[in-house]
């Protein structure tokens, strides 16, 4: 067996993250997704906030129907857990708040899927200790929201602790920290710089494979399987617009959000696959990989 596992994960949301309002890449960018997976043979984890799975329940039901696994990524991509860095107008749940929203998102989603979700990704991989908890309770089994770029600590999947879930601990649940190039030397106050995910269209698949390349060699230095996991989106393959207009003012994306949408994107992310194979790796569902681990 590979020492190379590979979650592809899409989050599946509005468009540009929190700063649209449509679903455009749900509806129109998700079936590229799914013909690009079943021309390669992969499968994926599609995580699903409560309200798109609500509004879109055929696009659900399509996905776990070509063989892939649908997750959970909050109620309406809220900050669930602990906030990273300070965006204007975006603040977290209150501690208190978090299981009952965890609740009714894992209730919509499992009413569009048919079957409870077992797996969660955080919006903008700011989880908690809170997170983790209410997700136990709740039985998900798999956690993919660990932001390795900025706690550091964890290179493998684990068993987080209930009292900070960014150590090693007794839950039941998985946690999944997601890929970054351990190997750079940081210039961004939050290593953002070490969190390459829009690398593949923004620059190429080739680029980011080199980022790739050095957290295995990092990994594998430590004598450890090496674990990818990856964030994407289905708005990701849309042209998106560079500037939003709402009722009373505008938003402007920054461009690493919407640089080479559409076309180049999937062509890009299409090869991605293909360097990730020549390097030996399997690709796995969240769920799969909460299983080995477990």
């Amino acid at each position: 067996m590979s020492d190379i596992t590979v979650v592809l994960g899409f989050d599946m949301e509005t468009d540009i993250g929190s700063w649209g309002i449509d679903y455009r890449g749900i509806r129109e960018g998700t079936p590229k997704i799914l013909e690009l997976y079943g021309q390669k043979g992969i499968t994926g984890t599609f995580f699903f906030t409560g309200e798109s799975a609500r509004l879109h329940p055929e696009v659900v039901r399509r996905i776990a129907a070509a063989g892939h696994e649908v997750g959970c990524h909050s109620l309406y991509h809220e900050t669930v857990g602990d906030p990273i860095f300070e965006i204007p107008g975006v603040r977290p749940l209150l501690v208190e708040e978090v299981p009952f929203r965890l609740k009714v998102a894992t209730e919509w989603v499992a009413e569009a899927l048919g079957e409870q979700p077992v797996s969660f990704r955080s919006p903008r991989l700011w989880g908690s200790t809170a997170v983790c908890n209410a997700l136990e309770e709740l039985g998900y089994v798999a956690d993919a929201s660990y932001p390795l770029y900025y706690y550091e600590r964890q290179l493998t999947p684990y068993h987080p602790s209930r009292d900070d879930w960014t150590e090693r601990g007794d839950l039941k649940l998985i946690e999944i920290p997601n890929f970054c190039d351990m190997t750079i030397e940081s210039t961004d106050e939050y290593h953002r710089d070490r969190d390459q995910w829009p690398m593949f269209r923004t620059q190429s698949a080739v680029a980011l494979m080199r980022h790739i390349d050095n957290f295995i060699g990092y990994v594998r230095a430590r004598s450890l399987p090496v674990v990818l996991c990856f964030y994407f989106h289905p708005w990701e393959f849309m042209p998106m617009p560079t500037r939003l207009h709402y009722g009373e003012g505008a938003v402007e994306p920054d461009y690493f959000l919407v640089e080479n949408c559409g076309d180049y994107a999937l062509e890009q992310f299409g090869l991605l696959m293909d360097l990730l194979l020549d390097r030996g790796a399997r690709f796995a569902t969240a769920k799969q990989v909460a299983a080995e681990w477990a």
